[in-house]
């Protein structure tokens, strides 16, 4: 298991917690899904894991080691990046200086800085041909994917997605998963929690569902493919 959450508790604020005892596990290579109603607590499980929220109770686990009280900024050594939900890239900035700053953290080392970029520019062709363009000259796929391609040039062990179709178009929406699927073909461990229920199920290995910060059911997407359907409706 790249990431295990264990009995988490955690919230804005001691007297509310959102999550309440959450348990899971994200296992190497693979993509895990948490699915949920509005207000389940699914991004603040994400938030709580990259360290922008401390856990009132329980633990997180990368690869073995306790993570609880590290914060955002060491998550990168720890092999972990986040793609936060809505826009976060710099749209005056260049593709290639947002490229960059995902680079931040090994600047220092020019081989290694090279090699990223040369890995990005070959998976994501359209980013090298519109490396000198400013990123908010992109559209609204290209700009999400140039989120993706920086969280990814360090090579982090563990990407968390927060909701990575949020506002896009429906083409859009399916060129995101695409790329998305190419990062699990590269055998990234990702943990994604998104809204696009039917989408993300196409690409899971294993789903989480999440409810009123407990989990609900969980178990591999075979068992879910069946019954999704049902599960909304719970929700509803």
């Amino acid at each position: 298991m790249a990431l295990e959450i264990v009995d988490l508790e955690v919230g804005y604020s001691r007297e509310v917690p959102i999550l309440r005892g959450v348990n899971l596990c994200a296992r190497d290579g693979l993509v895990t899904v948490v699915i949920g109603p509005n207000g389940a607590g699914k991004s603040t499980l994400l938030r709580a894991i990259y360290g922008y929220l401390r856990p009132s109770r329980g633990d997180i686990l990368h690869e073995g080691r306790s993570i609880r009280g590290r914060t955002p900024h060491q998550m990168l050594d720890e092999g972990i990046a986040l793609l936060l939900q809505g826009r976060s890239i710099f749209p005056a900035m260049t593709v290639e200086e947002n490229l960059e700053l995902g680079g931040w953290t090994i600047r220092r080392d020019r081989a290694r800085l090279r090699q990223a970029f040369e890995e990005i520019y070959a998976r994501f062709p359209v980013l090298k041909e519109r490396r000198h363009d400013p990123a908010g000259a992109l559209s609204g796929g290209q700009q999400r994917m140039l989120e993706l391609a920086r969280i990814t040039m360090t090579r982090p062990r563990t990407l968390l997605l927060d909701e990575p179709s949020v506002g896009l178009m429906p083409k859009l929406v399916d060129e995101v998963y695409e790329e998305i699927a190419k990062l699990k073909e590269e055998r990234f461990t990702i943990l994604m929690v998104d809204q696009n229920v039917k989408k993300a199920i196409e690409i899971a290995d294993y789903v989480y569902v999440l409810n009123l910060g407990e989990n609900s059911h969980h178990g591999p997407v075979e068992s879910f493919r069946d019954r999704l359907e049902d599960i909304v409706r719970e929700w509803l």
